[in-house]
């Protein structure tokens, strides 16, 4: 264990959570706590959205995408419950994402789906990653707000193209939140089974959790089984969306920040579109008053605390080959992300919990971006996973 990083670790996280109480109010307090448990969460798992598409498409490996069923199970059924009683612990009314499905989701996504792979991580892995020590998350990140922000100054334009009307399968369809829980169970389950088959016929190789400590001594130092981090990283999901009113999200706060800096050097970003309404009156706060972006702060300390904890946090140089891919796929998912109204947290993660047809256009699309980018990465030297390999 890294003691003194961990000191720091937490006296940082103690220092900002005054700030952020001080500055703003407890809700946004609570909600950086929240972030600090979702990142040491998928720290301990090494949870990726990522790795578990790539590993699907690439050699048949279906652990990740298994968790991901379990995980919408939980969800599922914590948002149906949620949202269906208006149950809230601050008195925010509760809201899913359901966004119209159109174009610009088919094609962000898509192209979500290309640059989560060359990025080597998707909105919360560049974040988790980043706080865990890996050195091309900070470009990824860069690139990934210069992408959000150009997306959030073309968005109006994508938003003219043709689209269907938001469709929850719960209040669009006249389901209810019964009915819709009910096809989505039945949803999971089936896809559940038949990665079983795929497993039976590709044998891929099998992902171990990293190495670490034994014992009750995982829960503070890891490594964690990915269908406990699925469990967890669902009831927090929930728990966020009981207290701000709104599910996880991670890209918002990306645009956000870029929109400020263009601002401190004298771009009016307030004449944008996107910013009309609440993403305008953002400009003008504190970004500790940001949800999104307290959120993200605890994600990027509570990985980095995890990490520490497991002695594991050792930042390596960046190889030319992979600060070009980490740029390109920061760019890519910033971009895509703002057209398809999410990433794979606010959109995929979010959106199939919140009973959303564009969460699972959005799945399907960056599956196929994924299968894209598997003959992409090797001309930055990125490796693409193949039957002989060993996970960790």
């Amino acid at each position: 264990m890294q003691k003194g990083l961990v000191t720091v670790g937490v006296i940082i996280s103690l220092i900002l959570l005054f700030a952020i109480v001080h500055l703003s109010n407890w809700i946004q307090g609570s909600l950086f706590i929240i972030g600090l448990l979702l990142g040491a969460t998928l720290l301990y798992a090494r949870f990726g959205f990522t790795s578990a598409f790539r590993r699907l498409v690439s050699v048949g490996n279906v652990q990740g995408l298994q968790a991901h069923m379990l995980m919408f199970a939980v969800s599922t059924t914590l948002f149906a419950i949620i949202l269906s009683t208006g149950f809230s612990l601050t008195g925010i009314a509760p809201h899913g994402y359901v966004s119209p499905v159109g174009i610009s989701v088919i094609f962000g996504a898509f192209l979500f789906g290309i640059g989560m792979q060359l990025g080597n991580g998707c909105a919360s892995g560049t974040l988790y990653n980043l706080g865990g020590g890996s050195s091309s998350m900070i470009l990824t990140l860069i690139a990934f707000i210069a992408g959000s922000t150009l997306g959030a100054y073309h968005l109006p334009f994508w938003n003219n193209t043709p689209a269907l009307p938001p469709i929850s399968l719960a209040e669009t369809t006249g389901l209810g939140y019964f009915g819709a829980w009910l096809i989505q169970m039945v949803a999971f389950i089936a896809i559940y089974l038949i990665t079983i088959q795929v497993a039976k016929k590709k044998n891929p190789p099998i992902m171990k959790p990293l190495p670490t400590t034994t014992g009750w001594k995982k829960v503070l130092r890891g490594s964690w089984p990915l269908f406990t981090a699925a469990i967890v990283l669902a009831v927090l999901n929930a728990l966020v969306l009981t207290v701000r009113g709104n599910p996880w999200g991670i890209t918002s706060a990306f645009a956000l920040w870029g929109g400020k800096f263009l601002n401190t050097v004298g771009v009016d970003v307030s004449s944008w579109g996107y910013f009309a309404g609440p993403n305008g009156q953002a400009l003008k706060n504190t970004v500790l008053a940001d949800s999104t972006s307290v959120l993200n702060f605890g994600i990027i300390l509570g990985a980095f605390i995890a990490a520490s904890f497991q002695g594991t946090f050792k930042p390596k140089k960046i190889k030319i080959g992979i600060a070009g891919a980490a740029i390109l796929g920061g760019l890519l998912m910033g971009y895509g992300s703002r057209l398809a109204f999410g990433c794979n947290i606010g959109a995929y993660f979010g959106g199939i919990s919140s009973f959303s047809i564009h969460g699972w256009v959005w799945a399907i699309m960056a599956m196929l971006g994924t299968f894209v980018a598997l003959y992409i990465r090797p001309l930055f030297g990125l490796k693409v996973p193949s039957s002989k390999d060993s996970f960790c």
